[in-house]
C-alpha cells in the first residue's frame, strides 16, 4: 500500500523515522514514500491533507482536527524546558513590549506558548534557520528559537531572555508540547491502528539503535556535529515520544484548550 510519510529534516524528527525510512524493520505491506519541508511548511499543507502522516506542530493542530487525528508515537514534549526567546543584548521580560521579535510560524506551537506567557508581542515572521543570525546581525532584538538553534545561541554570544518549557512547567507543572505525528482521519481504522504500532516501533527501534539513528539525522546537513545531535535528539527522543501517557495527554490538551483524542500505538 502506497502510504507517504511527511516530515521535517529536524533532527528528532528524522531520528525516529530512521527505522522506517532505512528498513530496519517489517513495513507489513506499506510502501513508505518520504517527504521532508519545514515544519510551517508542512503546518499549511496538511490543511488540504495531501498525505497520509504528517509532522505538524500541535498548535495547527486546532485547524486541522476535522482532517487528521494525532498519533500517540511521535512527539515531541519535553519536561521543564523548550522553545527559548533569545535577544541581542541581555534584556528583561517587560522590554520585550518595545521590540519586534522573530518568530517561526504563526502555526507553531513555539509561538503558541510565546502568546501564552506574554500576549500581544509584536511579531515578524523569519524562517527558523535564520532567526539567530537575524538577531545576531541586529535585525531584530529578541527571536524566538525552535529546534537545534535552541543549543546553540550562547556560543553566538546571544542572550537568554526566557526558556518556555521552564515558564509552562512552572505555571502548569506539566511538560510543553511542540509537535507530533498526525494520521488523515479519513484512513480505515485497521490502517491507522496498524501504522500507529510500527511508528511506536519505529520511535522504540530509533533510541535502541542511538548512534545509527543519529548518522541518519546528521545526513540531512544541519550544520550540527554528533556530539549536539546526539544531545539533542536524546532530549527530545524521550519516553513521552514512544507514548505521550496521562501528563503528556494533559499538557497538550491544556495548550490547545481542547479534548484531543489519540490514535493508539
Amino acid at each position: 500500500m502506497p502510504f507517504t510519510i511527511a516530515h521535517s529534516p529536524d533532527s528528532d524528527d528524522a531520528y525516529m523515522m530512521a527505522p522506517l525510512a532505512l528498513g530496519w524493520m517489517d513495513t507489513e505491506g506499506f510502501d513508505f514514500r518520504f517527504v521532508r519541508k519545514d515544519i510551517e511548511t508542512l503546518n499549511a499543507e496538511a490543511l488540504g491533507a495531501p498525505y497520509e502522516v504528517t509532522a505538524i506542530s500541535f498548535g495547527a493542530y486546532p485547524e486541522l482536527a476535522g482532517t487528521y487525528q494525532l498519533l500517540t508515537a511521535g512527539s515531541s514534549i519535553q519536561e521543564g524546558t523548550g522553545p527559548v526567546v533569545i535577544s541581542r543584548k541581555p534584556m528583561a521580560p517587560a522590554e520585550l513590549a518595545g521590540v519586534t521579535v522573530a518568530i517561526p510560524g504563526l502555526r507553531t506551537s513555539a509561538y503558541l506558548a510565546l502568546r501564552r506567557w506574554m500576549p500581544g508581542l509584536k511579531v515578524e515572521l523569519v524562517p527558523f534557520d535564520r532567526i539567530m543570525e537575524s538577531v545576531e546581525e541586529g535585525r531584530y532584538e529578541a527571536g524566538l528559537l525552535i529546534h537545534e538553534s535552541q543549543l546553540m545561541f550562547r556560543d553566538r554570544g546571544l542572550h537568554l531572555v526566557e526558556d518556555l518549557g521552564a515558564w509552562w512547567k512552572a505555571d502548569c507543572g506539566l511538560p510543553l508540547p511542540m509537535g507530533g505525528n498526525a494520521i488523515r482521519r479519513d484512513l480505515p481504522e485497521e490502517i491507522k491502528t496498524r501504522f500507529a504500532s510500527l511508528m511506536r516501533r519505529s520511535v522504540e527501534l530509533a533510541r535502541e539503535r542511538h548512534d545509527e539513528s543519529v548518522a541518519y539525522s546528521q545526513s540531512f546537513g544541519r550544520g550540527m556535529d554528533t556530539e549536539m545531535i546526539g544531545r539533542y535528539v536524546r532530549a527530545w527522543v524521550n519516553d513521552f515520544t514512544v507514548d505521550p501517557g496521562p501528563r503528556g495527554r494533559a499538557a497538550v490538551d491544556r495548550l490547545l484548550g481542547m479534548t484531543v483524542q489519540w490514535v493508539q500505538g
